[in-house]
C-alpha cells in the first residue's frame, strides 16, 4: 500500500488498487448532478406549452375539452391542419410574410455591419459620441416612438402599405449595430492596415477581408431578425389594414370568433407558424452560438 494512496484518499486503498470515492470527488459529482436535474426541470418548464400545443393540434374537440385533460390525444388527427389554411388566405399571408423576413434581413445585414465597422476600425471625430448614441437609444422603449412614427408614416401615405415595416432594417438597428462592433472591435487592425497597405480600399478591406471574418456574428443577427420579423404581430397589426397586406401572426386571430376559439384549428397554425423560425434556429444553431461567444468576450 502506498503512502500516497493514504494521503489523497483519507483511508487505505483495497488491494486491487482502488479505494472508496473521495469525499470531494463525491461532493462535486452531487453537485453537479443537483445542477443537472435543476436544469432539465427548468426545460421541462419551458417545454410544456410547446408539447401541448403539439399535442393539442392533433386532437378532436371532445380530447382538448375532456375533464380531466389529458397530454395524448386518444386518436390523433389531421384535420385542425385542413382547417387551420382554409379559415385564412394562407398562401397569400405566407407570401407577405416571406417578403418582409426577406428584406428585413437584408436590410439589416447590409446596414448594421457597415455602421458597426465604421464605429469599430475608422477614426474620425465625434465617433465615441455617435456610438454613445446610439446606445441611448437602446433604452428608450418602442412604445414611446409608435405615435410619432406612425404619424410620420401617416404623412407619407404609407400607412397600409408593407413600406412601414420593411424601410427602417435599411437603417440599421442599435443592438445589431452593439453586437457586430463588439465583434469587430476584436479583429487585428493590422488585417485592415495590410489591406490598405496593398492598395484596397476601404470598401474593398470592409467586403473581402473583414466581413468574412465576421460570419458567426452575421449568423447570429441574421436569425435574430428572421425571429424578430416572422414573430411581429404589433407592427403588422398598427401600419396594416389591408387584409391583402396581412402576414401569418395577424392570421391568427381569425380564430377567435365572436362566441369562441377553434382551439384545435389555432394550435395547428401556430404549429405550422413555430416550424421555420425553429428549423432556422437548428440550422444556424453553431454559427448562432458561435457569435454569441465571441461577441460577449469583451
Amino acid at each position: 500500500m502506498a503512502a500516497s494512496d493514504v494521503v489523497r484518499t483519507g483511508r487505505p486503498a483495497t488491494a486491487g488498487g482502488t479505494g472508496p470515492v473521495p469525499r470531494p470527488r463525491r461532493q462535486y459529482l452531487g453537485r453537479r448532478l443537483s445542477h443537472h436535474l435543476i436544469l432539465i426541470l427548468i426545460s421541462l418548464a419551458f417545454l410544456a406549452p410547446f408539447l401541448v400545443m403539439i399535442t393539442t393540434a392533433f386532437k378532436t374537440s371532445g380530447d382538448i375539452f375532456r375533464v380531466p385533460p389529458r397530454l395524448l390525444p386518444d386518436r390523433w388527427v389531421l384535420g385542425n391542419f385542413a382547417e387551420a389554411v382554409q379559415a385564412m388566405p394562407f398562401l397569400r399571408y405566407l407570401a407577405n410574410t416571406v417578403l418582409l423576413v426577406v428584406l428585413n434581413v437584408a436590410g439589416t445585414l447590409i446596414s448594421c455591419p457597415l455602421v458597426a465597422y465604421g464605429l469599430a476600425k475608422l477614426h474620425w471625430r465625434g465617433r465615441s459620441p455617435v456610438f454613445g448614441t446610439v446606445l441611448a437609444t437602446m433604452m428608450l422603449p418602442a412604445q414611446v416612438t409608435f405615435i410619432p412614427l406612425y404619424l410620420l408614416w401617416d404623412r407619407l401615405g404609407a400607412v397600409g402599405t408593407l413600406w412601414p415595416l420593411i424601410i427602417p432594417a435599411f437603417f440599421g438597428s442599435p443592438f445589431y449595430i452593439f453586437l457586430l462592433r463588439q465583434f469587430f472591435t476584436g479583429v487585428p487592425d493590422s488585417l485592415r492596415e495590410a489591406g490598405l497597405i496593398d492598395g484596397a480600399s476601404e470598401l474593398r478591406v470592409y467586403l473581402q477581408l473583414i466581413l468574412p471574418q465576421a460570419k458567426a456574428a452575421i449568423a447570429t443577427v441574421a436569425v435574430f431578425q428572421f425571429v424578430a420579423t416572422w414573430t411581429d404581430f404589433l407592427l403588422p397589426l398598427i401600419y396594416l389594414n389591408s387584409q391583402e397586406n396581412y402576414t401569418l401572426s395577424i392570421g391568427l386571430y381569425n380564430f377567435f370568433g365572436e362566441h369562441g376559439v377553434a382551439w384545435g384549428p389555432l394550435m395547428a397554425a401556430c404549429l405550422i407558424f413555430t416550424v421555420p423560425a425553429l428549423a432556422i434556429f437548428m440550422v444556424a444553431q453553431r454559427y448562432f452560438i458561435q457569435g454569441i461567444s465571441v461577441t460577449g468576450m469583451k
